[in-house]
């Protein structure tokens, strides 16, 4: 695969004007276009979505239902296009419900799709106990079918989604959140599961081994980076509100490490890179940060 496709998404699972939805046009502004060497880039134009609503629709609970649902729509399309025309989809702003899209997409163009998640937390909230709603709690719940129930018709469409065996998590640390929430890990759930402090002792084989894991059943995989994965006083352009100080996470090093041997592996049929918040970094510095980690990973494509 020599083409690679960018797919913008300028989309706030918060409903706020600006933020997160802003975050596709500041990595252009800070090089991303040409963090990719070699290959062909395609710069697709960004998603339009409907304006940002920060209330909870009636029924569902979600929070800025109508552009979730137009985003993950649009996510779902475009990845299943540019898979099907054996291009690299690159997913870049927004947060972690693009996959919603994206692994439903992945699974139409090629059937039985699998991930590799490098987060620092498992994301499976059930909707219906959620205190505000926001999607990029729960992506990997509704995915796997763990929750869903209150989703949408146009959601629960393209849900489940995903296999718990054609599942690697890693870098966690959100032990104690999921205690307040009453939350099971999916590692109770048979699912491949390596917490940040495995992960930054030795990213690489942790990577191969989480990518073997998953091919054993989805020979086509994902990747998805949420950029929270690092510990918070490097990455400081990454809080969300009602964001809860967390000790541990990982270094750019080390997620770079990761990610190379990830992507060296084989068989990565997209890549999705979110939660960057360009209001919570104003001399750019972090866009240019998150620039340099894609292209020194990107080398391994």
């Amino acid at each position: 695969m020599s083409r690679v496709e960018l797919i913008g998404v300028p989309f706030d699972g918060y409903g706020r004007a600006g933020h997160q939805a802003r975050a596709a046009q500041a990595l252009r502004d800070a090089g991303l276009m040409a963090a990719f060497g070699e290959l062909e880039v395609l710069a697709g134009t960004d998603l339009e979505l409907p304006p940002p609503d920060p209330r909870r629709a009636p029924g569902s609970g979600l929070m800025n239902e109508a552009a979730l649902l137009a985003m993950v729509a649009a996510v779902h399309e475009r990845v299943r296009e540019a898979v099907a025309a054996d291009r690299l989809p690159v997913l870049y702003g927004g947060e972690c419900s693009v996959l919603l899209g994206a692994v439903s997409g992945l699974g139409a163009a090629r059937g039985r799709p699998g991930l590799v998640f490098v987060d620092g937390h498992e994301d499976t909230t059930p909707l219906d106990v959620s205190v505000d709603g926001e999607a990029a709690n729960m992506e990997l719940g509704l995915l796997l079918g763990l929750t869903g129930q209150l989703a949408p018709a146009a959601l629960q469409s393209l849900l489940p989604a995903l296999e718990p065996a054609a599942l690697a998590v890693l870098g966690t640390r959100d032990e104690e959140l999921r205690r307040e929430c009453n939350v099971a890990s999916l590692a109770d759930r048979g699912v491949h599961l390596r917490r940040h402090d495995v992960v930054a002792a030795a990213p690489a084989e942790v990577a191969r081994t989480a990518v073997e894991h998953v091919r054993k059943t989805a020979p086509s995989w994902w990747l998805h980076t949420d950029l929270d994965v690092i510990a918070q006083d490097v990455f400081t352009a990454g809080r969300v509100p009602g964001d809860e100080d967390e000790e541990g996470g990982l270094d750019w090093r080390q997620l770079t490490e990761l990610t190379a041997a990830a992507l060296a592996c084989g068989g990565c049929a997209g890549w999705s890179i979110a939660i960057y918040d360009p209001e919570q970094d104003d001399d750019g510095s972090q866009a240019a940060r998150i620039v340099e980690f894609v292209t020194a990973a990107a080398s391994s494509l």
